[in-house]
């Protein structure tokens, strides 16, 4: 059933557990995902980002989307990550999403707030969520974990989503996307800090490549989303490279559609591995 963030963020936050956002840009990822969550009865977030879009061209990919959401027997969340335009985001929901985040992160205070009020005005008047992001989460091959100049701040945080009007609020503790340099350390004082002072769920990006206990610790102090992405890319990689190395190069078609079978076992495994460790099984 296609929900939005509120319908599952809401019970995560309650009851300390994560919900998984995983995004895709295909319906193989796409498959892998939403069986995932079905095997395991587990609320799910799916979706791609902006910087994805050249890999997956949004008006091609979300009709399976929004009709693959609607049909599953669990919750599903449609969220478009890290809207960089308003203008995407717009397009994004008026295709069907049912959230959006709307990242200024990168932009002035001000302008961070101005722009995603703007957002979240026209969003709940689609009936959709959105997501915002205080603080600045950045790329692990730039050293951006490391960087306390970009952590989010309390009392920004505090003002941010009064200002805004946010449904989720992304914070940056210590990680960053992509693959990290070095292993990142959470900055879990300063996420209690948050979470104590900011009414709505919080959302830990850059979740690839974290350790099980960095994942349990953030849960249990206060993050209620978590991203996945290049984990899913990686299994599935490690995935086809393991068939190619066991059988003869291309001979058939079968050989193609062996490695997206593989592809797609291989991300649904990780996935659930995934579900597991955030604690939303059995949450549907």
């Amino acid at each position: 059933m296609l929900v939005n963030l509120n319908d599952v963020l809401a019970d995560a936050k309650k009851n300390h557990y994560g919900v998984g956002l995983f995004n895709t840009i295909d319906t193989d990822m796409l498959e892998a995902a939403i069986s995932a969550a079905e095997e395991l009865r587990s609320p799910i977030i799916i979706g791609t980002a902006e910087v994805l879009l050249p890999f997956g061209e949004l008006k091609l990919i979300t009709p399976s989307f929004v009709e693959a959401a609607k049909r599953a027997s669990v919750p599903v969340v449609l969220h478009y990550d890290h809207g960089v335009t308003f203008e995407k985001c717009m397009e994004a929901l008026q295709l069907g999403f049912s959230s959006v985040m709307f990242d200024g992160s990168a932009s002035e205070y001000s302008k961070n707030i101005a722009d995603t009020a703007e957002v979240v005005k026209v969003a709940h008047a689609f009936g959709a969520t959105v997501e915002g992001e205080i603080g600045h989460v950045g790329q692990a091959a730039d050293g951006d974990n490391t960087s306390v100049d970009l952590y989010t701040q309390v009392s920004e945080a505090v003002a941010y989503q009064k200002a805004t009007g946010v449904d989720a609020l992304a914070v940056s503790i210590g990680t960053a996307h992509g693959a990290y340099k070095s292993a990142p350390k959470l900055d879990l004082q300063r996420l209690s800090d948050i979470r104590d002072a900011v009414d709505v769920p919080l959302v830990l990006h850059g979740g690839s490549g974290l350790s099980d206990d960095d994942f349990r610790n953030a849960i249990a102090h206060g993050i209620s989303k978590v991203n996945i992405f290049t984990d899913i890319c990686r299994v599935g990689m490690e995935a086809n490279a393991k068939m190619l190395e066991t059988n003869p190069p291309f001979n058939s078609m079968w050989t193609y559609l062996n490695l997206r079978n593989d592809r797609v076992a291989a991300m649904k495994e990780e996935i659930k591995t995934k579900i597991k460790l955030f604690g939303s099984v059995g949450k549907a």
